[in-house]
């Protein structure tokens, strides 16, 4: 069941920022995990020997990590001033 928003959505509204970012996190996770997933079962079940993909995985893995201490620590989601005009 997808999360519901009881406002219209906006990317000005900062509540809405850090609940788009961890959704979009999640996202990158699952298909980082799916792809990998594949990638070394493929590897497995074929017994071939894929020097590159430890490589890929940890590359991977970097982002997210990259990514989770942005959301985490980083990403400013304190009300945006309004524009003067």
């Amino acid at each position: 069941m997808p999360p519901r928003w009881p406002r219209k959505p906006d990317r000005k509204d900062p509540e809405f920022r850090k609940l788009d970012d961890r959704m979009n996190f999640a996202v990158h996770v699952a298909v980082a995990a799916t792809i990998n997933s594949g990638l070394w079962f493929f590897q497995n079940i074929t017994l071939a020997k894929w020097e590159w993909l430890p490589l890929l995985t940890a590359g991977w893995v970097i982002v997210l990590l990259v990514h989770l201490i942005y959301i985490a620590a980083i990403a400013n989601y304190s009300p945006t001033p309004p524009k003067s005009t």
